[in-house]
């Protein structure tokens, strides 16, 4: 009986131990709590995406010369230009740059924000590229919107193609026809865009072509993504909104894509969302074909721009630069 009772006894505070053990653990968090892991300082975080967009063996080295910013939502936090040993061209936040489809991200800001954050059926099928109007070729300097459309094959629809993701100018030279900017050329259009992005976002048209016309510098695209962060633009509300799969190799509802072979990546509102499985980060983006490539990383804090002219093509070699300074940037370790 008494080796019972001492069993007994001997029970009872080892659970009201573990009771303790548990309140303990659930409570308030008192000043003997471990503070959370602290990510890379910002002199890590400068120092290594510094590094990485210098680097000799990584991608960043064949795209040269280049520049690079990254930033928040209220500033730039580093930059840099980087010069080739082949090409004397300095690239700098102030160099005027045609951006190509850098503008679709642009426009589709514009119709964000015109429609007050509440897009149509009809706005997506168009946004997302999967409207059906897939023949588009060019626009010419002259030209207004609706020229532009009434060009060639410019403005065919195509009803097989409906419903599938083609990226192409097509779809939003015919979507700005139908909401009233059929009438404007380069320079009125660039102030009706500019009227809703903000009139702080200076750019020009050189051609009136909705997903690849703009002319501007990697500072003025800065302002833009800023505003994107803060909420003063709607799009960041739709950040990766309604997005559909590009990959005709993966995706049956895909059937062009110039997202990087072997990648499978997603198309929202006039950008991508660069979610491949094996090595995406979820970055919303928006790469142009001469190399302009802006991006919104994944937790929509931060924002950056490599920036430099090349042939066409060069849009996603700059992608795989980007996407390593982006990484150098979040874990302070150059790449």
């Amino acid at each position: 009986m008494i080796d019972r009772n001492r069993a007994l006894g001997r029970s009872r505070r080892i659970a009201s131990l573990g009771a303790v053990v548990v309140v303990g653990a659930c409570g308030g968090g008192g000043s003997d709590d471990p503070a959370p892991p602290a990510g890379p300082t910002s002199a890590a975080r400068i120092a290594a995406a510094g590094s990485t967009a210098q680097a000799d063996g990584n991608a960043c080295a064949p795209i040269r010369p280049f520049y690079w910013e990254i930033g928040d939502r209220t500033a730039r936090l580093a930059s840099g230009s980087v010069a080739s040993a082949t090409d004397p061209t300095v690239y700098t936040a102030a160099s005027p740059l045609s951006i190509a489809s850098a503008s679709k991200w642009i426009y589709a800001s514009y119709v964000v924000q015109r429609q007050g954050g509440v897009l149509s059926a009809a706005d997506v099928k168009f946004l997302d590229f999967t409207s059906g109007y897939t023949s588009f070729s060019s626009c010419t300097p002259g030209q207004t919107v609706q020229a532009c459309v009434d060009a060639g094959s410019n403005g065919v629809y195509h009803p097989a193609t409906d419903g599938k993701f083609f990226y192409g100018g097509g779809h939003m030279q015919k979507h700005a026809s139908l909401i009233g900017l059929g009438a404007l050329a380069n320079a009125a259009l660039a102030t009706e865009i500019r009227a809703q992005i903000g009139t702080d976002v200076a750019l020009a048209y050189s051609e009136p072509q909705l997903a690849g016309g703009i002319v501007t510098s990697a500072d003025n695209y800065a302002v833009f993504l800023r505003k994107i962060l803060t909420g003063d633009l709607k799009m960041g509300e739709l950040l990766g909104s309604n997005a559909v799969c590009t990959n005709p190799q993966t995706c049956a509802t895909a059937l062009a894509t110039p997202a990087p072979a072997g990648e499978s990546w997603h198309y929202s509102i006039g950008h991508w969302v660069e979610d491949d499985p094996a090595v995406g980060d979820g970055a919303f983006s928006s790469a142009g074909s001469f190399g302009f490539y802006p991006w919104i990383d994944a937790a929509k804090t931060t924002y950056g721009i490599v920036a430099r002219r090349s042939d066409a093509g060069g849009g996603f070699d700059s992608v795989m630069c980007g996407r390593l300074i982006r990484k150098a940037w979040m874990t302070g370790i150059a790449q």
